[in-house]
């Protein structure tokens, strides 16, 4: 072997080296802070012990034909009540009044106008619509509607709504636009 070559593997051997004690100093720096009673403790603390039962339990249950499969009921989760008690499908209630579902769920296409739709309190958009009737606007509003210039998704794309609630919004637009 050359003498550079045999220089480099020299110098390279000796890098090498320090950066393998360096990790080895690190590792057995690591291991003397993170002693103690951590392990033991958890081991015997029944609340650790609870939750790690809750997050390694099987998340589903298979019910056989022909057995007994009483101790396979539904059970929903249990969450601590909030203040405003949410309804029982546990997300948040849809709104019912026409400003409130106008905020929630059409203030996203008539705030700026996206799709075609008619701008809120822009009247000379609305009138035309208003036009038509509110049995007609209602029915495009609830069931959707394909137009010349848009799209309007039935209930705004927010099925979980009432046709109540969508009826009352679009009283509240037409009546700001109209």
């Amino acid at each position: 072997m050359a003498k550079p070559d045999r220089h480099f593997m020299n110098v390279f051997s000796a890098v090498l080296g320090v950066l393998i004690a360096i990790a080895l100093v690190l590792i057995g720096i690591s291991r003397v802070v993170d002693s103690g009673p951590k392990g033991a403790r958890d081991t015997a603390d029944p609340l650790m012990q609870a939750e790690a039962h809750e997050r390694i339990k099987p998340f589903g249950k298979v019910a056989v034909a022909g057995a007994d499969n009483a101790a396979l009921a539904i059970i929903a989760p249990i969450t601590p009540p909030a203040a405003g008690m949410a309804p029982a499908g546990g997300g948040a209630a849809p709104p019912t009044d026409g400003k409130s579902v106008y905020d929630t769920a059409c203030v996203t296409c008539h705030g700026p106008g996206l799709a075609g739709a008619p701008k809120f309190g822009d009247k000379a958009a609305w009138s035309a619509r208003v036009a038509q009737g509110k049995a007609t606007l209602d029915k495009h509003a609830i069931e959707g509607y394909q137009g010349s210039v848009g799209f309007m998704p039935a209930k705004g794309g927010r099925m979980d709504l009432s046709d109540d609630a969508v009826r009352a919004a679009v009283e509240f637009m037409a009546a700001a636009g109209g």
